[in-house]
């Protein structure tokens, strides 16, 4: 299969999949319920912002939405009335209309349970893609998504802005020896559609993976009204700690421990680095994250749902994992034709 997908890779990079580093690359948006779109069209298309992104230019956009989630279908219209104004994006009534109009893709909406559907026609078009946080609505889709990608022969990745923070940057260049552990602090807001880290807390855990790794082994969680503390081990003994909030304060901070130092991040961070880690993804196909991380720390969030509903015990993430992928087998039936 990875053989397969690497040719396929190829074969897009030479028909034109990538683009040349002298040339504009056009983006379409998929989703547009989030404050997310905006800000990412902004860095792209504003040469006027001191943070601008050069390289790449959101042309396009289909709307999107969910009805059962408040937050996302009463945005849906005013951010799209934004990117036509004030950017001039056209917005089409398909997705496959809308892939036939770029030459890459950002997946913005801001639910994830429709991802993996709303990829489907993404991939089948051999379109790049980098999908917003969450990737997806439970690990299964995750999963799923990036078999599909696999067999079609397309590249994806998905992560969070805290990993790029320069904040966060300059904490892992503090020479602390080897690390031993990590303590991760941010927002965790619920969202009842989702299992409970997904929403927000998917922040601070790509944050702790990005200090520890994907060899997360095991995860246990305390869960209260105000606060989630889920404690994983990671291989050869290492610790990590997600401090979720969902106070009125909720810092974005990671401490990291080593055997000859503590580091600390001191500041938070914006979407700049982000943006540029997808455009020089779709200048090249080659993820910047790979699916082993991204399905490993989707797999301590899921395990920390079902440790909260066994009262706190350990759970094994290759339990979860190994679950996911007998429930996504159904969803990957076959490769996107192309």
């Amino acid at each position: 299969m990875k053989r397969h997908g690497a040719i396929l890779a190829v074969v897009l990079f030479v028909c034109g999949a990538f683009t040349r580093a002298d040339e504009l690359i056009k983006v379409g948006l998929i989703g547009l319920d989030t404050s997310h779109v905006t800000a990412f069209t902004n860095l792209l298309n504003n040469s006027s912002d001191p943070k601008h992104v050069p390289g790449a230019k959101v042309v396009a956009a289909w709307k999107g939405g969910s009805p059962d989630i408040e937050s996302s279908i009463s945005r849906v219209d005013g951010y799209t009335r934004e990117l036509q104004e004030k950017f001039g994006v056209e917005i089409c009534e398909t997705i496959e209309d809308l892939c036939n109009r770029v030459d890459a893709i950002i997946l913005t909406s801001v639910d994830g349970r429709p991802h993996l559907e709303q990829v489907r026609p993404v991939l089948r078009a051999g379109k790049p893609v980098f999908i917003d946080k969450p990737m997806a609505g439970s690990l299964r889709d995750v999963i799923a998504i990036f078999s599909l990608a696999e067999k079609a022969g397309v590249p994806c990745f998905s992560s969070s802005s805290y990993r790029y923070y320069d904040s966060l940057k300059s904490a892992l260049a503090q020479d602390v020896g080897s690390v031993r552990g990590c303590i991760s602090i941010g927002p965790c807001h619920l969202e009842p559609h989702h299992p409970d880290l997904f929403w927000y807390g998917v922040h601070p855990t790509e944050a702790l993976f990005t200090v520890l790794g994907p060899e997360c082994e095991t995860v246990a969680r305390v869960h209260t009204p105000d606060t989630d503390v889920v404690t994983g081990t990671w291989s050869n003994g290492r610790t990590g700690v997600l401090y979720g909030l969902r106070t009125g304060s909720t810092p974005h901070k990671v401490i990291i421990f080593g055997d000859k130092g503590v580091a600390e991040q001191e500041d938070s961070g914006d979407y700049a680095n982000l943006m540029r880690e997808v455009v020089q993804f779709f200048r090249t196909g080659k993820p910047p994250v790979s699916a082993q991380e991204t399905i490993a720390l989707f797999a301590f969030m899921e395990a920390a749902d079902v440790s909260k509903a066994r009262n706190g015990a350990p759970v094994a993430l290759a339990e979860v994992i190994e679950k996911a992928r007998k429930e996504a087998e159904s969803l990957v039936d076959k490769a996107p034709e192309h």
